[in-house]
């Protein structure tokens, strides 16, 4: 094995894993915003708007993500009639394929709340929308921290997908390198190492930010 190989590329390879965090921390922002508004009309009293939002959940993780990759980035041209970056593509596919699954994160996390914090809230004088603002979705998103942190380090592992539209991401550089010097097993090693010394790094964060805040299952 020719460690001096990884040595020599390791610039290369960490250029790509900044872009790999960065699509994921695009995707996953946008995937809180818009899986928190889909959770709100998932427990709309309003049943058409309840049943579209469950539609879209089960729509998105009914599909594989590198299909919806596909058709983001080789379909949405021909809609638009004018052609999407990769780079786009990519955040717009994983930002849509976070949110379904974000969606029934911040569901679970609401509806974990208890009914007395609401009522006391408005009780008090405090309107639907501020009790929602103010009082629930705080609580819900102290909740749901683990389960949020396990879909970003979902979201960064399956970004290697991205490599299938040539977004030169962790993955992709390590293929590039791989392809120029036939030596696989060392890129590809320092790939998968670079992996795991990013969702290492996720997890202690997250443990921290859970110690700190004191949450609770």
């Amino acid at each position: 094995m020719d460690f001096s190989l990884i040595r020599d590329n390791l610039p290369f390879l960490l250029q790509g894993a900044g872009m790999t965090v960065k699509i994921t921390a695009l995707s996953l922002v946008a995937g809180v915003v818009l899986g928190t508004l889909v959770a709100l009309a998932r427990l709309s009293p309003l049943r058409w708007l309840s049943a579209l939002a469950v539609a879209y959940i089960e729509l998105i993780r009914g599909t594989p993500l590198l299909v919806q990759i596909f058709l983001i980035f080789f379909g949405l041209p021909q809609l638009l009639e004018r052609p999407i970056n990769e780079f786009a593509a990519g955040v717009i596919a994983f930002s849509i394929n976070s949110s379904a699954y974000v969606a029934e994160i911040v569901r679970a996390g609401i509806q974990g709340v208890a009914r007395g914090q609401s009522e006391a809230s408005l009780s008090l004088g405090f309107s639907p929308t501020e009790t929602l603002r103010y009082i629930v979705l705080p609580q819900a998103f102290t909740r749901t921290l683990p389960p949020l942190v396990n879909e970003a380090i979902s979201l960064l592992k399956n970004s290697s997908l991205l490599s299938a539209i040539s977004i030169v991401e962790l993955t992709r550089s390590g293929q590039l390198v791989a392809s120029r010097t036939f030596r696989p097993f060392e890129m590809y090693l320092a790939v998968s190492l670079l992996y795991l010394a990013m969702t290492l790094l996720l997890s202690f964060v997250a443990n921290r930010l859970e110690k700190r805040w004191q949450v609770r299952p």
